[in-house]
């Protein structure tokens, strides 16, 4: 498919800092596309300007390859979705829905086929009389992204729809946000500070820091293989180390930790390895092991995500580590000694 959203140098400028800066991106027709980042990165600026609300100060904004300057909101092909959702308490789900089309001033006989196609899509038939303050959380955001999609726009932004659902709840929306979107096909693009749903969800995530794109790629590849330090701290759990040295392919943390990194071709100053990088009693068979040994000062049990804290036996370096659900590790207690082994390709450095 093609490019249905091609962002070129966009800058936005206020007078007290610059929001976004010098961004360039595109977006494929049909996909599924997150801009991850934290609270005051830019990114709520930036799909401001791709709806129109807010004018760029540099840049081209192309949507089917047609500039959107000078472009009024109500004439793009996109429509927004926001946290706080904007349904009409007076209104019940039908009439919610039906809103956009009947300013369009749409026959009454296609108006209730589109509205009633898309009840279906976002599993709502039979909702239609409800009031909205009548709904769940979960229901409630199925009636503000139907009242968006019945419009057909070529885009969807999402601005933290999810942000306002409780835990239990968002992690079935992520689910059901997913499918819809893959089901229906209208490109999505997702804003977010949170990173599962950006990992969940997407086909492409372009992680935002201060105002700039940090990285784009597919979710598997961002949390594999972060290009900056920003990436790796932001995009899951790591355990960081500040680096005082580099030589004969040590790394010298601050707490005089030496680590085998061989073959770097800069001096970093700064360590990431992810919990679950770290193997715990590692066998013989498996190569390319930096082995060291820790002392386990306590466990975090967390079900399925129980970790361990640890500290380097030759330093007071500390560190997480990812318990495998086994019977083998099942008796491991504070105090004991084990050793544990990282892949050097696991191992991540930065010059920051």
């Amino acid at each position: 498919m093609g490019k249905i959203l091609e962002i070129k140098n966009l800058t936005k400028e206020f007078k007290e800092f610059t929001a976004v800066k010098d961004v360039s991106f595109f977006v494929e027709e049909g996909g599924f596309f997150s801009i991850l980042g934290p609270s005051g990165c830019g990114k709520t600026t930036l799909l401001r300007m791709i709806s129109g609300f807010i004018k760029e100060s540099s840049g081209e904004i192309l949507i089917k390859g047609e500039s959107m300057s000078g472009i009024p909101p109500e004439k793009r092909p996109v429509n927004i979705v926001f946290q706080s959702l904007a349904l009409f308490p007076m209104m019940n789900v039908r009439e919610n829905v039906a809103f956009g089309l009947k300013r369009q001033k749409l026959s009454k006989q296609e108006v209730d086929e589109r509205v009633k196609d898309m009840l279906g899509r976002v599993s709502l038939h039979g909702f239609e009389k409800k009031k909205v303050t009548e709904l769940s959380g979960g229901q409630r955001q199925r009636v503000a992204i139907a009242r968006s999609l019945v419009m057909k726009p070529s885009i969807l932004l999402l601005d933290e729809p999810l942000g306002a659902l409780d835990r239990k709840l968002r992690e079935h929306m992520k689910i059901e946000l997913k499918l819809l979107q893959k089901e229906i096909g209208t490109t999505f693009i997702y804003i977010t500070h949170d990173q599962s749903e950006a990992l969940v969800m997407s086909d492409k995530v372009a992680v935002m820091n201060k105002g700039r794109f940090e990285q784009i790629d597919t979710p598997r590849n961002l949390y594999k293989n972060p290009k900056t330090a920003f990436v790796a701290g932001f995009v899951g759990e790591s355990n960081r180390f500040e680096l005082t040295d580099y030589s004969d392919h040590k790394l010298t943390t601050e707490n005089g930790w030496k680590v085998e990194k061989p073959n770097l071709d800069f001096t970093p100053k700064v360590l990431y390895i992810r919990p679950e990088a770290l193997i715990i009693e590692p066998t013989d068979d498996i190569a390319d092991l930096f082995k060291f040994e820790v002392v386990i000062k306590t466990i975090l049990f967390d079900g399925s995500n129980t970790k361990v804290s640890a500290i380097v036996t030759s330093s007071k370096d500390e560190l997480l580590i990812s318990l495998p659900q086994n019977a083998k590790f099942e008796d491991l207690k504070e105090g004991d000694k084990v050793q544990v082994g990282v892949n050097y390709n696991d191992l991540k450095c930065y010059k920051e």
